[in-house]
């Protein structure tokens, strides 16, 4: 339908590979990884060179939650320039490519510092990318998230998962018009139901430990009570009132490589302060509160988190921002 909400087109879609004369090759310290803390498709990247161990290779950059009209900026490091593109805008790096482009600065972006220039702004390919292309700086003990054996069973899991919850709570969020969100709103509550059915039964949504196919369905679901389920309008049910979901969200967020990566001051502030048109004043909801400790038993079903490998011990990289 002409008035459904679908996420914006991805327009710089390079990769870096490990390839033999990659135009863009894997290579530690050259590349920038731009992300807004309240952004989910930006998030996976974050939480991915975490589980990765990443940190060394890929350097990460923080934009303000807030944005304005010349997109994501670097207002939370001094002088408001990030400080190893020494740009003040994302759009900079953009604009660097020569390229024209119709829809506009998304994060997460990768930019290549020696240039200074966008190389990738493709939320789908890239974490896949850092998982299978990046090996070779991947963390002694890092898991496998894109296990080769179960590719197809994730390809399809993770696309029911973008079409039916990551893009429809979105779609429900922006509808013009009560047809457009009730369908939205039913594709996510179908999702969810489906997602609960598959669950009941196994610790993750595909295999024995943590892929990306669970990746792409914890940024969603840690913003759902925060953000969806009321300025969004997806309003059924939260997830904190679902024993099966919410005991699988906890026991990702309380997973080394999730929770820590988790800004809900940021979520709260980007999506209440920035949609004016759904919340004309601003007004950031001071709740919910949840109980992200809380015991999960989900370790009863089998399974373990990182399989044959180990968690990263290091401390995050992103404490500096847990207030602002």
């Amino acid at each position: 339908m002409a008035d459904d909400y679908t996420h914006g087109k991805v327009e710089f879609a390079d990769r870096i590979t490990s390839e033999q004369g990659a135009r863009w090759p894997v290579e530690a310290g050259r590349y920038r990884l731009v992300a807004s803390l309240a952004c989910p498709w930006a998030s996976r990247a974050v939480v991915v060179r975490r589980l990765l161990g990443l940190e060394d290779a890929l350097s990460l950059a923080v934009v303000d939650p807030i944005q304005d009209e010349r997109s994501w900026r670097f207002t939370l490091d001094p002088d408001g320039r990030d400080p190893v593109l020494g740009i003040r805008f994302l759009h900079e790096a953009y604009d660097a490519t020569g390229v024209d482009y119709e829809n506009g600065v998304s994060v997460p972006a990768v930019v290549d510092v020696p240039s200074g220039r966008l190389v990738t702004n493709d939320y789908f390919q890239l974490t896949l990318d850092l998982a299978t292309q990046w090996t070779s700086l991947h963390r002694d003990g890092a898991p496998d998230l894109y296990p080769e054996p179960l590719r197809d069973e994730m390809d399809a899991v993770m696309a029911r998962v973008y079409a039916e919850l990551n893009d429809p709570v979105y779609g429900a969020g922006f509808a013009e018009s009560q047809a457009a969100y009730e369908r939205a709103y039913d594709k996510v509550f179908g999702c969810l139901d489906w997602m609960r059915e598959r669950l009941q039964a196994q610790r993750y949504l595909v295999g024995t430990h943590i892929t990306e196919a669970d990746v792409r369905a914890f940024t969603t679901l840690v913003r759902f009570d925060a953000v969806y389920h009321g300025h969004f309008k997806c309003n059924r049910n939260k997830i904190a009132e679902d024993p099966v979901l919410w005991a699988y969200l906890r026991d990702l967020y309380q997973t080394p490589g999730f929770g820590d990566t988790v800004n809900m001051t940021h979520i709260k502030r980007h999506y209440h302060e920035v949609h004016r048109n759904i919340n004309p004043l601003g007004i950031v909801p001071k709740g919910p509160v949840l109980d992200w400790s809380a015991p999960h038993h989900r370790e009863e079903l089998g399974g373990s988190p990182f399989g044959d490998g180990s968690p990263p011990t290091r401390p995050t990289d992103l404490s500096t921002y847990r207030d602002r």
